[in-house]
């Protein structure tokens, strides 16, 4: 799980371009939006593309989307239950 952990990050830092970022200042539990790293909307649609070209999972439902995307750790859970099925 700690790799998929550390992968997310990386691919969030480089899909979102987040270039003030080093995976070493997001903490697993941080929040992705709001507060935490300040993703909005435009980098939501952005980490569901990368979670279907990536790993093949497909979100339709935008609550879903908030519920696993609160914190590295809650999407690191998501996609390894998903990849368990």
């Amino acid at each position: 799980m700690t790799e998929l952990k550390q992968e997310l990050k990386e691919k969030i830092i480089e899909q979102l371009n987040l270039e003030e970022f080093t995976v070493a200042d997001i903490a697993d539990d941080d929040a992705l939006f709001g507060d935490g790293l300040g993703l909005d909307s435009i980098d939501a649609l952005e980490l569901i593309v990368m979670l279907d070209k990536d790993y093949g999972i497909q979100l339709t439902d935008p609550k879903e989307g908030q519920e696993i995307f609160k914190s590295i750790a809650v999407l690191a859970d998501y996609i390894a239950d998903k990849r368990a099925k």
